[in-house]
């Protein structure tokens, strides 16, 4: 059983999806055993401990640097024994060192159907501005593993929506989240915790057949 650390930042509707999954049994061969926040007061931290999981706080601001921020994230991932990160609307940057100590095991979720509306800056609500400014007719969201470049990893798993001719950002935020990103995130941890992906170049391959 493989341990999950999720990093959140803002409300945590990413993590509610995956602690719904995981009590349906959605999350083969894993369980979420902690949730890391980049501050403090956000609601995400409420959803992790009415669901019983521990949470910590890890703030940037606070620690000083870079490289204390993420001393004290490696402290505590390693106190809980975790195998698996996942970024689950989480907006600090990760460094380079510090994502290769998590070679092809850190997971991260984005609004769009990257390489469209991605990188720095992307993210939120902007990324749906962006898009309907654009003009899209689809949109969605991908799941990729986490590389020293923003957004810039192999693609794990993507789902489109259709953009409707109404839309503001923010409802195209909402249907994006709730037909892509809640479906397809609880996915693709699931799948690296089956060691059902495997990464060729830029390429990642499910193995097994079908998913579940």
């Amino acid at each position: 059983m493989k341990k999950i650390a999720v990093f959140v930042s803002g409300g945590g509707t990413n993590l509610q999806a995956l602690i719904d999954a995981q009590a349906r049994g959605e999350i083969v061969n894993g369980e979420i055993a902690l949730v890391i926040a980049s501050r403090p007061g956000i609601y995400a931290l409420d959803r992790a401990k009415k669901a019983g999981i521990p949470a910590v706080v890890c703030s940037q601001k606070e620690l000083g640097s870079q490289e204390a921020f993420e001393a004290a994230i490696h402290k505590v991932l390693a106190e809980h024994s975790i195998h698996v990160i996942v970024l689950a609307g989480f907006l600090s940057i990760l460094s380079e060192n510090f994502v290769r100590w998590w070679p092809e095991r850190i997971l991260n979720v984005h609004p769009a159907l990257i390489p469209s509306f991605c990188g720095r800056g992307a993210y939120g609500l902007h990324v749906h501005e962006q898009a309907l400014a654009y003009g899209v007719k689809v949109t969605g969201a991908t799941v990729h593993f986490v590389t020293a470049e923003p957004d810039g990893g192999p693609i794990v798993l993507q789902k489109a929506v259709e953009v409707l001719p109404d839309d503001t950002p923010e409802s195209l935020q909402r249907r994006v989240m709730e037909q892509c990103e809640w479906q397809l995130l609880p996915r693709a941890v699931s799948l690296l915790c089956q060691d059902r992906l495997k990464v060729e170049g830029r390429l990642v391959r499910i193995l097994g057949g079908t998913e579940v």
